[in-house]
């Protein structure tokens, strides 16, 4: 399958404008979710054997594999049912936000095939809470689920910076009751004005907010907190780390998600003039380097999801060997086809029989 994708299929998809490629491929995912028979089929294919790979326990949650779908590709969870017949572990859906948004003006998404990249600038384009909210209302529930869906949640681009915290509650409250975990997206480079949330101040308003809306919450419904994890930029200071580790912990934060796109244009990127987040392979050792910060500076207390430049196993282990739990991909996919994950996934398993 993988040699069928770089051969003939992607040659075709790459053609297209980069957002229309996308779109059907979101399309086409969500088609196949629709065919129930099919997709538990190509799951059974593509599921590890149990002697070969353990599955993952994190944020109070059981992945199958360690490989997730990450935020960006399925913005308004229409595709998700089909994650699991591709091989992945997990999927996070979004990003949401409270009201609905065409996001930046098109075109915003541009591939770098020699470089395996992608610049985008979408600006969190999604039909809002309370749509994506009535359409998971429709599909599976929690517990019923083939993997744990996450949702990841972003400021409004009409809400101003000082009433963030009011916008986030706003999806917190018709999202949360679908997901198995929640994240809070402080760091995409594309909204103007998100990134300072992740500022000491405000990133500690905002997680005061959230926090205690996820424990009225539990209190109300006689259940548990849903995971709330922080998704974080790679152009951060370690200092800055240092601060957003320190309120993470203040309010029981259940994980980071490190990290985002990138702002910096690192080799032959200096001469490249789009503006956006800068995502796959260029953003490899950055991501990883601030996985094994936050693994050590909290002595692994704190769970990370590693995302950034996983484009094979090898880039995927890295990251789990500088401490991550789980691994999420997008522009691999990109790269590598539909059934990336599931190869991933197999790739894994083979390091984890040679060391034993």
């Amino acid at each position: 399958m993988e040699v069928f994708y770089e051969r003939l299929l992607r040659p075709l998809l790459f053609r297209m404008d980069a957002e229309r490629a996308h779109e059907l491929a979101v399309d086409s995912m969500a088609l196949l979710g629709r065919l129930a028979p099919l997709c538990r089929m190509l799951e059974a294919l593509s599921r590890l054997a149990p002697a070969s790979f353990r599955s993952v326990d994190a944020f109070g949650l059981r992945f199958p594999n360690a490989v997730g779908l990450a935020a960006g590709f399925d913005k308004n969870a229409s595709a998700w049912p089909a994650a699991a017949a591709l091989g992945f572990g997990h999927v996070e859906v979004g990003t949401v936000t409270a009201v609905a948004q065409p996001g930046n003006p098109r075109p915003r998404i541009f591939r770098y095939p020699p470089q395996e990249a992608v610049i985008n600038r979408l600006g969190f384009n999604n039909e809002g809470s309370e749509a994506v909210a009535a359409r998971l209302a429709r599909q599976a529930p929690r517990g019923r689920r083939r993997i744990p869906v996450g949702i990841n949640i972003g400021k409004s681009r009409v809400a101003e910076i000082d009433s963030a915290p009011g916008d986030y509650l706003a999806s917190f409250a018709r999202l949360a009751d679908h997901a198995d975990y929640v994240v809070l997206n402080v760091s995409s480079p594309n909204t103007p004005g998100l990134r300072r949330l992740q500022d000491e101040a405000r990133l500690r308003e905002l997680l005061a907010a959230v926090t205690a809306a996820n424990r009225e919450r539990a209190l109300r419904q006689g259940g548990a907190r849903v995971p709330v994890l922080l998704k974080i930029a790679p152009d951060l200071t370690f200092p800055q780390i240092d601060a957003v580790i320190g309120v993470a912990g203040d309010f029981g934060l259940d994980g980071l998600v490190a990290t985002n796109t990138t702002l910096a244009r690192p080799g032959p990127f200096a001469r490249v003039s789009e503006a956006g987040g800068l995502s796959g392979a260029p953003l490899r050792r950055r991501s990883t380097e601030i996985v094994r910060y936050v693994v050590r500076a909290t002595g692994g207390r704190l769970p990370v999801i590693g995302v950034g430049g996983v484009t094979d196993s090898v880039s995927a282990a890295e990251k789990l060997d500088a401490g991550a739990c789980l691994v999420q991909v997008y522009t691999g996919m990109i790269y590598r086809g539909p059934f990336f994950a599931a190869a991933l996934a197999r790739g894994l398993a083979d390091c984890q029989r040679r060391l034993g």
